[in-house]
Parts: structure tokens; C-alpha cells; sequence
């Protein structure tokens, strides 16, 4: 039998120029995934052929979140349950690896190339998971969602493949898009000041000095040193907006344009931008590409570029 993972791949050379995903045969399967971004990919791939459960909703903090009775009985139903890893679901760790002994469950983020990644600013030995920041890596995560669903379902091979190769070209215009809209942000305003550390990889790929109030994970404590720290970082450098995320309080957003304020200097937030949750369903940003293409848009524009009002396809803030 060919190798499962180089006949996904192949397929996906023969087929990169379908424009829709494809679906097929007899009946979904059931697959649960942890965020909302793994989510989103499984259906782009799976299509009809699967029917996915996100546990994690709009605004909902993966770092904090502890499954409940009901996620419990939904990934011990499931045919698949897909998690980030990477230290992302750190409640819940014990509870998938004692899982794995009963259920088909893969940490889709782990199989990504380790040098590829940010340490961890708590741990030595872990890594940031916040990699759907970048369109680049997140292809990895996505290449891994495409391999675990045809390793449950091999009779849909192709499909899997068909819609990982449109897929995957979705990916590489969100990135083109990302890189034409931030380069007409001045090289003075490029520094992203959000509530915790989510947007390394967003500056490692685009160009920016990224500061969080917290670290990498929302569980770290943002004390009043760090605040006072980035107070006296914002009027020293005359910076002039900040950004709240949707899955974190923001009070001590709130807390340092307040301590800039008090030093004579102005700070207003730049927008919403989405961090460890996309948007809530029915929206267009309920989305990977379109929660992407949110920050992306919403972050060059907040600090001087010119920017489409609608985003990438004039799709932002539309609704469905």
C-alpha cells in the first residue's frame, strides 16, 4: 500500500486549481476539535465528509479552557479529535493522552519542524503555539489536520487532497495580501502593543517589534511593573495606539493608556484584533483566512497605512 502522507500530497499537485471544496461519499465523520482554527480547517478539507465540533467558541480563552461534561462525551463519540498542542491546551493535556488510549486523537501543531518555532518566555522546554498567526506556518498545521482526516477516512483520499491543494493556495494569497497591506506601515509605527504575547510570529514574518502586557499565555500575571514598564515604552517612543484581543479582558489595556495619559501622552485603541478565537459564527471572521485578514487590515491601519475598507475580498464587517 502507498504511503498515506506521499499520496496525499501527490494528489494535491494534480488537483491545486479546484476552485470549491469537493465532498463525496456515505455519511461524515465525526470529528471534534479544540479551537475554532483547527475547526475551521478540518472543514475546509473534510467538506461533506465530515461534520466538526468546535469546543472552543468566539472569545473563548484556550490557555484557561477545561473541558466540560458535555466535551467529554463528545470526543468519547467522536471517530477523530484533533488538539493544538504545544503547551496551547494546558488544562486539558492528561485528558487527551489518557483519550489517545481509547480514540484516533492527534496534536495537529506538534508535528510541525521544532526550529521553526519561539520558545516559550515561561517554559524552557515548550514552545509558542500562537502559530496561526502566520499563514506560513499554519500551512504545517493544515498539511496535518488533511493527513489525520485521510488516515481515518482513506477511501477519501483524494478529496482530502483536492481541498488541501485549494486550500493551501487560499493560505498563500492571505500571506501575499498580509505582506502588501502592513509594508505601508512607516517603520516608526512598527510596534504592536497587545494585552498578552499572541503576535510574535505576526512580527517575526511582517516586520514588527510585538510588546504584551502579558506573556504568551493569558494564565501569566500582568503586574504593575510590566505595566509601568510599557507606560513609560509608549510615551518615550511617542506611541499612539494599542490593541484589546477578543478572547482577553481589557483591563489592563485599559490600565495603560490610562498610565500614559497621566504622563501627557495620548494612546487610543486601534481596534479588535483576534488572538486565540475567531469570530463569532455567521460572520465573515468566523474564519481563519477572514480573521487574518481582520488583523492584518485592522492592524495597518491603526498605524498609518493605507488600507481596502473591506479588507482582502471587501468582505470585512459584512456579516455572512
Amino acid at each position: 500500500m502507498l504511503n498515506r502522507r506521499h499520496t496525499l500530497l501527490g494528489m494535491g499537485a494534480m488537483v491545486a486549481l479546484a476552485a470549491t471544496p469537493v465532498a463525496a461519499s456515505d455519511g461524515p465523520l465525526t470529528v471534534v476539535a479544540t479551537t475554532g482554527m483547527i475547526a475551521d480547517a478540518a472543514r475546509q478539507i473534510g467538506a461533506a465528509e465530515v461534520e466538526v465540533t468546535a469546543l472552543m467558541g468566539a472569545g473563548v480563552d484556550p490557555h484557561a479552557y477545561r473541558q466540560t461534561r458535555s466535551d467529554i462525551a463528545a470526543m468519547t463519540r467522536a471517530n477523530l479529535v484533533l488538539w493544538h498542542g504545544l503547551y496551547l491546551e494546558a488544562q486539558m493535556e492528561d485528558f487527551f493522552h489518557s483519550l489517545a488510549r481509547k480514540r484516533e486523537v492527534v496534536a495537529v501543531a506538534e508535528a510541525m519542524p521544532k526550529d521553526l518555532l519561539r520558545g516559550h518566555d515561561d517554559y524552557a522546554d515548550k514552545y509558542d503555539p500562537h502559530v496561526w498567526m502566520s499563514p506560513e506556518l499554519w500551512k504545517h498545521v493544515v498539511r496535518e489536520v488533511a493527513r489525520a482526516l485521510t488516515e481515518a477516512r482513506p477511501a477519501s483520499a483524494d478529496l482530502f487532497a483536492a481541498n488541501l491543494a485549494r486550500h493551501l493556495g487560499e493560505l498563500d494569497r492571505l500571506s501575499e495580501y498580509g505582506r502588501k497591506v502592513v509594508a505601508g506601515v512607516p517603520d516608526s509605527n512598527r510596534v504592536l502593543v497587545t494585552a498578552h504575547d499572541a503576535f510574535g510570529y505576526f512580527g517575526r514574518d511582517y516586520g514588527f517589534e510585538v510588546l504584551g502586557i502579558q506573556g504568551i499565555s493569558t494564565q501569566s500575571e500582568a503586574g504593575l511593573n510590566r505595566i509601568g514598564a510599557l507606560v513609560d515604552i509608549l510615551v518615550e517612543r511617542q506611541i499612539k495606539a494599542v490593541f484589546v484581543e477578543t478572547s482577553v479582558a481589557d483591563r489592563s489595556m485599559r490600565a495603560l493608556i490610562e498610565g500614559a495619559a497621566a504622563k501627557g501622552h495620548d494612546v487610543v485603541i486601534g481596534g479588535e484584533l483576534f488572538s486565540d478565537a475567531m469570530g463569532q459564527d455567521g460572520t465573515y471572521e468566523a474564519t481563519y483566512v477572514a480573521m487574518l485578514d481582520h488583523n492584518f487590515t485592522t492592524i495597518a491601519g491603526a498605524l498609518g497605512a493605507d488600507v481596502p475598507t473591506g479588507g482582502m475580498d471587501g468582505k470585512l464587517g459584512a456579516g455572512h
